[in-house]
């Protein structure tokens, strides 16, 4: 009887603890998608039925969405949008669609990333403890919007790709003490909305170990606040193809998690949408490198735009064909 009872009881533990680990994350930053079908952009299978991108991005394995957040975006078609009711509204559709929600804090009233960390203008002439102010605000104004429309995020990410900082040049990495200060703001304010959500830090060049080492070491130095490092995979940036960079991508993942003791997720990934099969193998090559990092810690990976056609966007790292229909490279998540 007392054994039984012990094995009852084991059984019981393990139950537990399998059931409360998350699956593996396959999502799609989808941003553009509200313009897109504002501007009359018609999605379909591969079979010529007219669909729901959502559906579309579900069908091929993907479990999550990334929506960029601007503090004052403008009207333009593709580098505007994004405002705080607009990613409420995505937010709720891809809930009811069964999909986990990732927000991305840019801070900015249009693109932030590794060339270009503007304030937006109803921040340039405040002094640097109200950018402090402005930064908690904003964040805890927009993920409370979420949870009152009945959307907590899984994940908040504060910055883009910010290897040289945000909110420029206050929170510059030439001046690390400020930068850790408005970081950390950015987590308070998640927190205080909902201590379970997993705040994000993000750094571009995820394969760059020296780079990623650089700054996360002085994070650490500042006793910046987060729970997972987030890293973008893009070979087309550097010129390289990625069976040249892959394994440093897995070498840089397994460090950042021995080094930091933190989880890690490639929050963005792409190909290019004229090379389908080596979109297709350097995605699902991705998808592996991130799974073998030990004990789970490695959580998942997200292609940006996807869904974002050449042919609207002018961007050539979607993964959409001309005539409207997914590309087959994203059959990687699917099969993974």
């Amino acid at each position: 009887m007392k054994n039984s009872l012990i094995l009852f009881l084991i059984s019981l533990v393990f139950t537990s603890c399998t059931s409360t680990k998350k699956a593996f994350v396959k999502g799609a930053d989808i941003g553009w998608l509200p313009q897109m079908e504002a501007t009359g952009y018609t999605f379909y299978d591969q079979d010529g039925t007219e669909k729901e991108c959502l559906q579309l991005l579900k069908d091929r394995g993907m479990n999550s969405v990334r929506l960029r957040v601007w503090v004052n975006p403008n009207t333009d078609k593709a580098s505007g949008h994004c405002s705080k009711e607009e990613t409420v509204a995505m937010a709720l559709r891809a809930q009811k669609m069964g999909m986990r929600v990732m927000i991305n804090f840019h801070y900015s009233d249009s693109w932030a990333d590794p060339a270009k960390q503007y304030k937006p203008k109803a921040w340039e002439t405040h002094s640097f403890p109200e950018l402090l102010n402005d930064v908690y605000n904003h964040t805890y104004d927009v993920i409370s919007a979420l949870k009152a429309a009945g959307v907590t995020p899984e994940w908040v990410q504060i910055g883009n790709e910010i290897p040289g900082g945000m909110l420029w040049p206050e929170g510059s990495t030439n001046n690390w003490k400020q930068l850790g200060q408005l970081l950390n703001k950015g987590y308070e304010a998640t927190k205080a909305v909902d201590k379970n959500i997993k705040v994000i830090v993000h750094v571009d060049e995820g394969n760059n170990n020296t780079k990623f080492r650089t700054f996360f070491d002085n994070a650490t130095a500042q006793n910046v606040k987060y729970d997972i490092i987030g890293l973008s995979y893009y070979p087309y940036w550097i010129k390289k193809d990625y069976t040249e960079t892959i394994a440093d991508l897995e070498f840089n993942l397994n460090d950042m998690v021995k080094r930091y003791n933190k989880d890690v997720m490639i929050v963005e990934v792409g190909g290019e949408d004229d090379k389908v099969q080596n979109t297709y193998e350097l995605l699902k090559a991705t998808i592996e490198a991130v799974k073998k990092v030990p004990n789970n810690r490695g959580l998942g990976v997200m292609y940006w735009e996807p869904q974002g056609a050449k042919s609207w966007s002018g961007y050539s790292l979607s993964a959409w064909q001309n005539d409207g229909k997914p590309s087959p490279a994203l059959d990687a998540f699917k099969e993974n």
